[in-house]
């Protein structure tokens, strides 16, 4: 292995692991990103570099400025990691909504943070848009850059990586490419590169039960952390995704704790979300194909949580 020249060299080339007890005979093959491998544990980092460096190039983001951004805990940390990598101040708008281990991560790593208070930790839409709101006035200081991750148009370059890794590792055999949506940059940014190469390639989307605003039905409250934002993110594609998957908070929750018993792979709830997906996706392709998702973060993450106390 060679020797990274910094840590932003070590963000990528994840694991690809296929799933065994829990896809039941006669399913297509499931293989998951293992993206908690990344340096701060999520896929996040790849964005994050990618969008942080698309800025410098263009002159966006100068020497010396202070990035601002609004998020549920992931972007807050990889932000944090490339920020202390370069050098760049950062201030983080969140909420206790979101798991201590990604407010923590991304304090450790440098970042101020600013806190919004939830309505009994509920992701709702309401709490996103006041995040937005908030890094929105603090982003308007002089020599501060905002990310805008919702908006970045930088942002799904960051995933091509990804997607050239799941297409490597598997030889060039993925028929389906399944993704939960907060921002749909992971999404797009994936479903471009693989459908270079399959044009056939079938794509799901994935989103909350309780929040399923990209099936058109009703907005509400929701704690699988990191998506289903409360309204259609500007990025969003349907005329591109083939199929919307949904399931409820307590069954990705259920899935991560059947994936850390029976697989012995660690993730959080969007990552049980996608599993769910998968699985759908897997039993309605049949043997002989290849269905990829997504492991977004390590479940150490959530290790605050009640998301694994049911095993304890």
């Amino acid at each position: 292995m060679n020797i990274a020249m910094n840590v932003l060299e070590a963000i990528g080339n994840t694991p690809l692991v296929q799933l065994r007890s829990v896809v039941p005979s006669g399913y297509a093959r499931v293989v998951v990103k293992l993206e908690g491998a990344n340096p701060t544990g999520n896929m996040k980092d790849r964005m994050a570099r990618a969008a942080i460096e698309a800025a410098e190039m263009d002159g966006r983001l100068q020497p010396g400025s202070t990035v601002v951004e609004y998020t549920g805990g992931s972007t807050g940390a990889s932000l944090a990691l490339v920020c202390a990598a370069k050098g760049y101040r950062l201030k983080i708008v969140t909420s206790d909504a979101f798991s201590e281990e990604k407010t923590r991560t991304t304090r450790a790593l440098g970042a101020q943070i600013i806190s919004i208070p939830s309505d009994n930790k509920k992701i709702t839409e309401d709490l996103i848009r006041t995040m937005i709101d908030t890094a929105r006035r603090i982003s308007e200081e002089p020599q501060h850059w905002w990310f805008d991750q919702l908006n970045n148009r930088d942002a799904a370059t960051g995933y091509h990586s990804m997607a050239e890794e799941i297409w490597s590792q598997t030889e060039g055999k993925v028929d389906a490419f399944v993704q939960s949506v907060g921002s749909a940059h992971s999404l797009n940014g994936v479903m471009e590169v693989l459908r270079r190469h399959n044009s056939k390639l079938y794509v799901a989307a994935a989103e909350p039960a309780e929040s399923a605003i990209l099936s058109s039905r009703p907005k509400g409250s929701h704690r699988i952390e990191g998506i289903g934002i409360g309204f259609i993110p500007p990025h969003w594609r349907p005329a591109e995704v083939d199929a919307i998957e949904s399931a409820s908070t307590e069954e990705a929750a259920l899935m991560c704790r059947r994936l850390a018993r029976e697989e012995g792979i660690l993730a959080g709830t969007s990552s049980g979300l996608n599993a769910i997906a998968a699985l759908r996706v897997a039993k309605r392709l049949g043997p002989g194909a290849t269905v990829a998702t997504v492991m977004i973060d390590s479940g150490l993450r959530y290790l605050s949580t009640d998301l694994f106390q049911e095993n304890e």
